[in-house]
């Protein structure tokens, strides 16, 4: 159905913007009138890319941290690929909650879960790669 879109930045906060961008000139093109799959992808692919950027800047620090997005559909689904080169994420995504409506932060993962009908994240070849999935 569509050519996938590559994205390339840095991990740095100004990034996020420049995913979000490119994103919603993807979507815009995909002609595609059901937000709902929009709203579910979009939320995701920010949630875990400001993860990304965040985790790079408070524990892993170093230069030349990236990472990747590949955003691509077809008849069956809507799919983002974010892989990045950072430490290995150390996570059980079935184990992830929401937390306490106290609680400042860590909402991500689970907003992510939530919205989508798959994400996946495996550590390959000293990359993250996590599968964001809406089912049509």
């Amino acid at each position: 159905m569509s050519t996938p879109t590559i994205i390339d930045v840095a991990a740095v906060p100004e990034s996020v913007d420049t995913v979000q961008d490119a994103f919603a000139a993807w979507w815009d093109g995909l002609g595609v009138t059901d937000l709902s799959h929009r709203f579910a992808l979009e939320t995701a692919l920010v949630e875990i890319a400001a993860n990304v950027v965040e985790h790079t800047r408070r524990s892993d620090r170093e230069d030349g941290r990236r990472f990747t997005i590949e955003l691509d559909a077809d008849a069956i689904e809507y799919r983002a690929v974010l892989v990045d080169n950072g430490q290995p994420a150390d996570l059980d995504l079935s184990a992830v909650t929401m937390p306490d409506v106290e609680d400042e932060g860590g909402r991500g993962l689970a907003l992510s879960i939530a919205a989508l009908d798959r994400l996946e994240h495996r550590h390959e070849g000293g990359h993250n790669v996590w599968t964001m999935v809406c089912t049509r």
